[in-house]
């Protein structure tokens, strides 16, 4: 299902629910109701501005329904995020599966993840006319594990041929950087539903190991999809769009409705991240073999994204 993304971005709002909507009233003089969402249209809530105030009934709807409800700091980075604890029928074993996995298993998916990144940021630089040789000839270098960091070299000399050899992926910083937070932020929020939907646990990973990092899985199964935000961000600073405002934002979550190319057709963002993550759950049951993963430099909507604004 491809649902919406909502985030409050405006200061002293209030929200509740009534009805299975989602109400959002202003707060401060005269209280007015600013809109209002079915709960059910909603992927994911987006908690970006100061003054916001949220009654328990919310957040516990939300939580039924599988709808991570995100904090957002400095710099619209990721501060926190809610996840129900019941995410699928079969989670315990899911998760029971998810933890006794083999490391040699562990190994294996991530190295399919490193693979398939390198493989879209290549087809990034091909769709912008940049050279995408640099990319492709890392994919073949990538081992089990990637004991070898195949995903930095590439990121080093992808990031040079995307936005030119002065820019430094920064997440503090503004500008460009500042709307790779937001683009990434919506993926992050995305990523994480399709990952408590399959029933698997966000903080165990493939990978990523951070102990401070309660999201690791997530951040491992975004890895693909990340390019799709980037040639986006291309896209809008071509036309001289630099900042976050509600433009770029509208822009940015319309991502994750873009189209990729699966083994079952024409998919949106949105809904590959659902099935890289059941995918995953049943490699981890024995299910299957492969993960499920978006085909090589298969976006269909490339063009638009480099070039205009959705």
């Amino acid at each position: 299902m491809v649902g919406r993304i909502v985030e409050i971005a405006d200061d002293r709002r209030r929200l509740s629910v009534f009805r299975g909507f989602l109400m959002v009233h202003t707060t401060g003089g005269t209280r007015q109701l600013a809109g209002k969402v079915p709960l059910d249209d909603i992927t994911a809530l987006i908690a970006n501005a100061h003054g916001i105030s949220y009654t328990n009934n919310l957040l516990v709807d939300l939580a039924e329904r599988g709808c991570p409800f995100v904090l957002c700091g400095a710099n619209h980075n990721v501060a926190g995020m809610l996840w129900p604890i019941d995410g699928h029928h079969v989670q315990a074993k899911r998760m029971e599966a998810q933890i006794a996995a083999s490391l040699p298993v562990q190994k294996r998916m991530w190295a399919s993840v490193v693979r398939a990144k390198l493989q879209q940021q290549a087809a990034v630089l091909e769709a912008c006319g940049a050279p995408d040789a640099p990319l492709n000839a890392l994919v073949r270098k990538v081992r089990s594990g990637d004991p070898d960091n195949i995903e930095a070299q590439g990121a080093r000399r992808y990031w040079g041929l995307l936005f030119g050899d002065g820019f430094k992926r920064d997440q503090k910083a503004d500008g460009v950087n500042a709307l790779l937070n937001y683009g990434y932020t919506i993926l992050r929020a995305t990523t994480a539903r399709a990952v408590i939907a399959a029933g698997l646990h966000p903080s165990i990973g493939l990978h990523h190991s951070n102990d401070a990092n309660a999201m690791r899985l997530v951040d491992d199964l975004m890895e693909p999809f990340r390019p799709m935000v980037d040639l986006k961000v291309r896209g809008l600073i071509r036309q001289g769009l630099f900042e976050v405002t509600p433009e770029t934002k509208k822009a940015l979550a319309l991502v994750m409705c873009a189209d990729m190319q699966t083994s079952a057709g024409a998919t949106p963002i949105m809904v590959c991240t659902q099935r890289l993550a059941v995918s995953l759950a049943q490699v981890f049951l024995g299910e299957r073999q492969e993960l499920d993963l978006p085909l090589p430099g298969s976006s269909l909507d490339m063009g638009a994204m480099a070039s205009e604004v959705v």
